[in-house]
């Protein structure tokens, strides 16, 4: 599923070297979560969200039932 997310994001982040990703596995779910640029985070996310949630969508209806449920969480890379 994370071929999925990276595959997705990549399309539409210019900066696609500072992309990071982090998957945290909890007893009910799948937490990912994409860290980009500040300048890359309005072209993923979309106008109002649209993106974000289609990706989302995407996500959720490539789980298979009996998996875990997969929540994406898109944030701001802080650069140190």
């Amino acid at each position: 599923m994370l071929e999925l997310i990276k595959y997705i994001v990549e399309q539409f982040a210019e900066e696609k070297d500072k992309i990071g990703y982090t998957v945290e596995e909890t007893e009910e779910a799948i937490n990912v979560t994409v860290l980009l640029a500040d300048s890359d985070m309005g072209k993923v996310i979309g106008k109002q969200g649209k993106i974000a949630k289609a990706l989302r969508t995407l996500v959720r209806a490539a789980t298979p039932k009996d998996s875990k449920k997969y929540n994406v969480e898109i944030k701001e890379r802080e650069e140190a």
